[in-house]
């Protein structure tokens, strides 16, 4: 078995270096390492980059420049635990420019199709409480929203 950990390879279409470059300028402890070109009589054009390893927030990617045959979807997700409001602004904002989308319940897909959940730490806590009015307003409350809205979700679960 593996040692340390697991390394998620994300499929892109010509994009893993760029997607890799981006992944690192949003999240701390990232950083891009070796890139592999594809050889000459690969089915990719020579040269063209084949793999580009990445860690984004301490998790080790490998981005492969597979081609058109896969493309993402919600059906794998990364989840983004965010402290406070600001934090949540930020990763909801930069994973959504420049062609990405927002979604509902706190989903958004990125720029490359990529889908990502930015979340409150406090969310768990708040949907596994023993007292299910407070975990069915709180469920309620974030069905209804986009980007979590930090506030809205303690109204509700005060039952304000």
């Amino acid at each position: 078995m593996a040692s340390d950990g697991f390394t998620t390879c994300l499929w892109f279409d010509g994009q893993a270096e760029e997607a890799a470059h981006f992944y690192v300028s949003v999240f701390k402890n990232s950083s891009v390492g070796k890139i592999a070109r594809y050889p000459e009589g690969a089915p990719q054009p020579a040269g063209g980059v084949m793999t580009v390893e990445f860690t984004a927030n301490g998790h080790k990617f490998l981005g492969l420049n597979g081609g058109p045959q896969f493309k993402f979807t919600e059906a794998v997700s990364f989840m983004i635990f965010c402290e406070n409001q600001e934090e949540i602004d930020y990763y909801w904002t930069k994973l959504t420019e420049n062609g990405g989308e927002p979604g509902p319940c706190g989903w958004l897909k990125d720029q490359y199709g990529v889908s990502w959940q930015v979340v409150p730490d406090r969310l768990d806590d708040m949907i596994t409480d023993p007292d299910p009015a407070k975990a069915a307003r709180v469920t309620q409350a974030f069905m209804a929203m986009s980007k979590f809205d930090i506030a809205a979700l303690e109204k509700a679960y005060a039952g304000e």
